[in-house]
């Protein structure tokens, strides 16, 4: 895997400017999607959590934040975003706990990696290239927003991860739920999915899934959150995750 050129980066702040974040300044940038996954991440003392395509870090850092005594560890298949993430993770000062190191999700889980977690989350690409909006003539796409593999695989590829009782989180598109509830079905039951909102007399765009590994309870949906008053402002509720 060859090193990528660096990338022009601002430096931000996410969780109300509690946290350091360094990203890149063009393409994929760190959204609400990442905060709200990491809030759903119920991770107690002593777990240790898998961020699967952490990118910069959204999600990581912010679970870090908020799980002091967890350990995180991101991977994603881009070194410069690794790079960046890393950089976060010093910033902060939580490289005894976190780490992130490149890795393809292609491959199988390896040493260090399989059947290893006690929760492994994602926030992964949401669309194959068919159904990007937006053709490129060169038939390359950023693979932070486009999958590289199916999401039944990516799915796979997490599960593996996790120890069987551990927990897998995700946050999608509302319009796959149906694949996400598949791919899930092959080695997890408990499904608990979690629509988002945008505003309250609007269809979800967004769910929040969790899964338990080798699991056979039954799914359920829960009413999630409204994340967007009539103004445009974030609920109450909403604000208080991010």
């Amino acid at each position: 895997m060859s090193a990528a050129p660096d990338k022009p980066v601002t430096r931000d702040a996410i969780l109300g400017g509690r946290v350091a974040l360094t990203q890149a300044q063009t393409g994929y940038r760190v959204s609400v999607d990442a905060v709200f996954l990491a809030a759903s991440v119920d991770a107690q003392n002593g777990d240790k959590v898998l961020d699967v395509g952490c990118g910069d870090g959204g999600a990581t850092l912010c679970l870090a934040w908020r799980a002091a005594e967890v350990r995180v560890h991101g991977i994603d298949l881009r070194e410069d975003a690794i790079a960046r993430c890393r950089t976060n993770i010093a910033a902060n000062e939580w490289s005894e706990r976190v780490s992130a190191v490149p890795y393809d999700v292609a491959a199988s889980p390896g040493a260090g990696l399989s059947e290893t977690f006690d929760w492994v989350m994602s926030n992964p690409p949401y669309l194959p290239a068919s159904r990007m909006d937006q053709r490129k003539s060169d038939g390359v796409f950023d693979p932070a927003t486009t999958e590289t593999i199916p999401l039944t695989a990516w799915v796979s590829f997490m599960a593996g991860c996790t120890k069987d009782g551990g927990q897998l989180a995700l946050v999608h598109r509302a319009d796959r739920i149906e694949e996400v509830l598949a791919a899930l079905a092959e080695t997890c039951g408990d499904i608990n999915i979690f629509p988002l909102w945008p505003k309250a007399d609007a269809a979800a765009k967004r769910i929040i899934v969790i899964a338990r590994k080798a699991a056979f309870g039954p799914s359920r949906l829960h009413k999630g959150m409204v994340l967007h008053r009539k103004d445009g402002s974030f609920t109450s509720a909403a604000q208080a995750v991010l």
